[in-house]
C-alpha cells in the first residue's frame, strides 16, 4: 500500500463508517476499482480505531457519565434503575451478539465474506430495509424509553454488520427505525454500542498482524489518524441533518451503488 492509497483509504474510511452506506464495502470496491491491493479486513479494523476515537472524543461527556453510574450502581442498588446505569448495561449485552459471532466466524469475515457480488447484494438488500424502516418506522420513541430486550435487537442488528457491505451504522439504525425511535436516538446509540465492538476487534486485529513480516504500519496508523478527522467531521455534520431531514439520500445512494457494481462484475471491469 502506498502513502497515497494510505492517505484516500483512510479519509474514506472516517467518511463513510457513520454514514449508513458501509465502510467496508466502500474500502474494497475503492481498492478494486483503481487496482489496487485488498486493504484486508485487519486494515479495515484497525483504521476503524480512528473513526472511533471520534465517537469517544465526541460522546465523551456521555460515556463518562454512563460509564461512572453504571459502576456506581453495581453497589447501590438505589442507582439501578438510571437510565445512564441501564445504559451500561445494554451496552454490554448488545455487545454479546457481535463479538460471539465474529469469533465464531473469524475466517469466513476476512476471506469468504469479501466478495463484492455479495457486498453489492448487501448494499441493496439493506438500504431498502433502511429505506422501510425510515419511512414506516414510528419514529416518536426517545432513548430513555430503551428496554432490555430492544437493546438485544439492536446488538443482533449491528452483528449483521460483519458482512461487508451491510453497514454497522445502517443495521442498527434500521434496528433502531423498526423499533420506533426517532432518527437522532437511533442514530446516537448505534454510534455508542459501536465503541466497544469496533475497538476490541480493531485491537485484536493489530495484535494479529503483529507478528506478520512486511506490515505496513505507517500507513496503517496514517490511515487511523485520517480517519479520527475526517469521523469527528462527519458525526457532528450527521447529527445536525437528521434533525430535519430523513436517511433517503443514503438509500438511494447504496441501491446505485450496488447496482453499479453489480453491472461492473458482468462487464469484467470489477473481479469478485
Amino acid at each position: 500500500m502506498s502513502w497515497f492509497e494510505a492517505i484516500v483509504l483512510g479519509a474514506l474510511q472516517g467518511l463513510t463508517e457513520f454514514l449508513p452506506i458501509s465502510s467496508s464495502a466502500h474500502l474494497l470496491i475503492f481498492s478494486q476499482f483503481f487496482g489496487w491491493t485488498d486493504p484486508g479486513a485487519a486494515f479495515t479494523a484497525v483504521s476503524q480505531i480512528g473513526t472511533e476515537l471520534a465517537v469517544i472524543v465526541y460522546f465523551w461527556r456521555d460515556i463518562t457519565r454512563i460509564v461512572g453510574t453504571w459502576s456506581r450502581s453495581l453497589g447501590n442498588p438505589a442507582l439501578r434503575k438510571e437510565l445512564d446505569a441501564r445504559m451500561g448495561w445494554y451496552v454490554i449485552v448488545g455487545t454479546i451478539p457481535v463479538a460471539a459471532i465474529g469469533f465464531l466466524f473469524a475466517d469466513q469475515i476476512e476471506t469468504t465474506a469479501r466478495n463484492l457480488y455479495l457486498v453489492a447484494s448487501t448494499l441493496i438488500i439493506f438500504g431498502v430495509l433502511l429505506g422501510i424502516a425510515d419511512r414506516y418506522g414510528r419514529k416518536i420513541k426517545p432513548i430513555e424509553k430503551l428496554k432490555l430486550p430492544e437493546a438485544v435487537a439492536l446488538g443482533l442488528g449491528q452483528a449483521l454488520a460483519l458482512i461487508p457491505g451491510v453497514s454497522r451504522s445502517g443495521a442498527t439504525i434500521t434496528t433502531g427505525l423498526a423499533l420506533g425511535y426517532n432518527r437522532v436516538a437511533a442514530t446516537r446509540y448505534a454510534f455508542l454500542l459501536a465503541i466497544p465492538a469496533v475497538l476490541g476487534s480493531g485491537l485484536y486485529e493489530a495484535m494479529k498482524i503483529s507478528d506478520q513480516q512486511n506490515v505496513e504500519w505507517g500507513q496503517t496508523i496514517l490511515a487511523t489518524v485520517i480517519a479520527f478527522f475526517v469521523g469527528l467531521g462527519v458525526i457532528s455534520w450527521l447529527l445536525r441533518w437528521l434533525t430535519t431531514r430523513t436517511y433517503t439520500p443514503f438509500v438511494i445512494y447504496r441501491v446505485v451503488l450496488g447496482i453499479a457494481v453489480l453491472l461492473l462484475l458482468a462487464t469484467g471491469v470489477l473481479s469478485s
